[in-house]
């Protein structure tokens, strides 16, 4: 979708069609371009950053980094934003994407009901049917959240459990719409059939049970949200009743709205936390959940019980990449935590594990006891794989032939899925520490796992819009935006291999100006629509930066950057002569590791040369 992880640019740049997970065809550039018109980008960015004029463009504090001083730009002309603090830009949906963790089509929903566009108008006959069937859904979930707000106010008994048995504040209830289901069989399908829904749609919405009655009854009610904060379901709590085999906990079963597999609960009220401490906790009970926010530890959310997937870290990566589980230290946490370090390192997210005090047995439990203590397990989380290892090292006596060949199988099985070699040697020589053992046996014995248990296909993670953690490559950005402003150093891209450049579209822009050097950038030329809003904010940044440089400063900048580029793509060529020359060598292939040396000399010294 995406021609880079820092630009939102090519998020379907030119393409009439968008395909979601439901498998419809959705016409969307014509609606795309329809809610861009009527938006101003500095409106939309405005509700999340004080923004101040700056000449033509607007500049504030960057909401995605730490700074103090402002390099955070708007541009109305070209109706783009970019952070040069974080190096991240792109348009209002990517703004609304990086800000809210949404995915295009939350965030052209989210902006299209914000300037009051029809997306119906755009989308096919059978789409058009399914928008309204959801439409429809959500309208009964959010009657249903209302109705059983007014109902707690209504009962006595469910305002002592909620108000003074669970401690939970007025606030608390109303940021979570927090509710009362009555004990009357069919009291909110009369009231839901009163604003006009038929038996199908209260089916449908998940609100009644196979006798066509209400299926919450006597129970506090949680509405279950999706990120933008609309009822898609709930959770209910039973508060006493005669059924002594009443599950304590009932939730709505799986509709067009809701996905138990996809659901992370609390994202709406925890994503601004989130963003700003750059991590999520992830517990197993909503009302943990509840309770954390209540006692202002708002990062919090919760899937559901342990059954976390790549969609709930996919979701929680749109606003960082660090997840903090704090899930039970029993036979069922641990088989959790085991399922959720291949898919975290296949997501790219950094897993770690929070160890709760003893006497506490869940978060809720910790946070009635003492606030402080809560917090203080957040910020002492352990790496899941240091975690677990410390979990199995317990249940084996690591001190016997049988134990250590226990543990260590245990604890291979989890190793070999880490993506990143580094890290999977790192953990390989812990476990040889731990037995007291040679990491060449414990490198073995993967070798034996791996072969034994074959790795799962996966399909490739796509590259994501969401927060990176360092760019080491933005100063080629640096160099193509003051090379569009400058014709002189246009000339020096001539003899430039453009693959030395890090991402698609930077090749794309640098081989242009190799093509037409001589020719000041103003707009987007038509041999880059492609990447319309890159080259945008490449302007943007030209103009913002260089564009009181004179023309012997912008020339010296340009040649210095890009020596930088060439040195940059001929260490990473080193690197990969290296690697293959290890191999010749250790196949024992005189000839060829002969010429790899050569032409790794060779290289080097041109390395050398470069940086004088």
């Amino acid at each position: 979708m995406m021609l880079s992880v820092k630009y939102n640019c090519c998020i379907s740049p030119l393409t009439n069609t968008y395909r979601g997970k439901d498998d419809i065809i959705l016409t969307m550039q014509d609606a795309k371009e329809e809610v861009r018109a009527r938006l101003n980008i500095e409106d939309v960015v405005g509700e999340y950053v004080q923004l101040k004029r700056a000449g033509r463009n607007f500049k504030g504090i960057s909401p995605f980094s730490g700074e103090k001083t402002p390099s955070f730009f708007v541009s109305p002309d070209k109706h783009i934003w970019h952070d040069f603090s974080s190096n991240k830009g792109g348009d209002v949906f990517s703004f609304v994407m990086e800000v809210e963790g949404m995915d295009f089509r939350q965030a052209l929903e989210h902006l299209a009901r914000k300037a009051g566009v029809d997306l119906t108008v755009y989308e096919s006959k059978g789409s058009q049917d399914l928008a309204r069937r959801k439409k429809r859904l959500q309208q009964a979930n959010d009657w249903a959240a209302q109705y059983f707000q007014h109902s707690l106010l209504k009962n006595q008994h469910a305002i002592e459990y909620v108000f003074k048995q669970r401690g939970l504040s007025k606030k608390i209830v109303q940021d979570f719409k927090i509710g009362y289901a009555p004990t009357s069989g069919t009291a909110l399908v009369q009231f839901l059939k009163k604003k006009g829904f038929t038996d199908y749609e209260l089916s449908e919405a998940g609100l009644t049970n196979r006798f066509g009655g209400d299926l919450f009854r006597g129970r506090m009610t949680v509405p279950l949200m999706d990120g933008t904060g609309q009822v898609i379901g709930f959770t209910a709590r039973i508060l006493g009743g005669d059924d002594p085999n009443a599950p304590k906990y009932l939730n709505t079963p799986q509709t067009l709205l809701y996905d138990k597999s996809r659901h992370v609960f609390g994202l709406s009220q925890a994503k601004e936390a989130i963003r700003t401490k750059d991590y999520a906790v992830i517990v197993e009970g909503n009302l943990d959940v509840v309770s954390s926010h209540q006692a202002n530890v708002a990062e919090v959310v919760a899937t559901a019980g342990t059954a976390m997937t790549e969609s709930h870290l996919k979701a929680l990566k749109r606003l960082t990449g660090h997840v903090r589980l704090a899930f039970d230290a029993d036979k069922a946490g641990i088989a959790a935590t085991e399922r959720a370090i291949p898919i975290a390192s296949s997501v790219g997210v950094e897993l770690t594990i929070i160890s709760l005090p003893e006497g506490a047995k869940d978060p809720d439990e910790l946070i009635q006891q003492d606030v402080a203590l809560w917090q203080t397990a957040i910020d002492t989380s352990v790496p899941a794989v240091d975690w677990i290892l410390t979990q199995y090292s317990q249940r084996e006596d690591i001190t016997t032939a049988s134990g250590k060949r226990n543990f260590t199988t245990a604890a291979l099985n989890v190793i070999r899925h880490l993506q990143d070699p580094i890290e999977q040697e790192h953990y390989e020589k812990k476990v040889a520490e731990m037995i007291g053992s040679s990491i060449e046996a414990v490198q073995a014995k993967l070798a034996t796992v791996t072969q034994e248990t074959p790795e799962p296909n996966r399909r490739p993670v796509a590259s994501s819009h969401t927060r990176i953690e360092k760019d080491n490559t933005a100063y080629q950005d640096d160099l193509l935006s003051v090379a569009l402003i400058d014709a002189p150093s246009q000339e020096l891209f001539a003899t430039i291999d453009t693959t030395a450049f890090a991402t698609e579209e930077r090749q794309i822009v640098a081989k242009y100006l190799a093509d037409h050097a001589g020719t000041v950038v103003k707009s987007t030329p038509k041999d880059l629509q492609n990447c319309d809003t890159y080259v945008k904010i490449l302007l943007l940044k030209a103009e913002t930066r260089y564009a009181e440089w004179n023309d012997q400063d912008r020339y010296f900048e340009s040649a210095r950057l890009l020596r930088q580029v060439v040195n940059e793509h001929k260490k990473q060529k080193q690197g990969q002569l290296t690697n293959q020359l290890r191999e010749a060598e250790a196949a024992g292939d005189d000839v060829r590791a002969t010429e790899l040396r050569t032409q790794l000399n060779t290289l080097i010294k041109e390395i050398t040369r470069g940086q004088r």
